[in-house]
């Protein structure tokens, strides 16, 4: 298991066990969590798990592929340098205690 920090807007935190293997963006979604869509399932083609990863915590990431990146630029809330879509983020034990931020909308 790994803890992922989903940070919302008005400083909640939701604070979730994720199976290792399993997409950041299905934990949110399978739990109802209020901010993360998924509208695509998680094939990249949507934009609607867009999530900002909190900086200190970007170095721990794999790499951007291009599909994610090119999906980026068409996100609702404004693309940042910290910018990723949760459905590309797998729950791994080197993500334990990762932040994301959730962003004011996704649609």
């Amino acid at each position: 298991m790994t803890r992922i920090i989903y940070q919302q807007l008005d400083g909640r935190q939701d604070i979730l066990d994720v199976d290792d293997g399993t997409t950041l963006m299905q934990a949110a979604v399978s739990r109802g969590l209020r901010g993360i869509v998924g509208e695509c399932g998680g094939a990249a083609m949507c934009a609607t798990c867009h999530v900002f990863v909190e900086p200190s915590h970007l170095h721990r990431l794999p790499a951007m592929n291009a599909v994610e990146d090119g999906m980026l630029d068409s996100v609702v809330d404004e693309r940042q340098f910290n910018s990723r879509l949760s459905c590309q983020l797998m729950a791994t034990p080197e993500l334990d205690g990762l932040i994301v931020h959730i962003p004011r909308t996704q649609v």
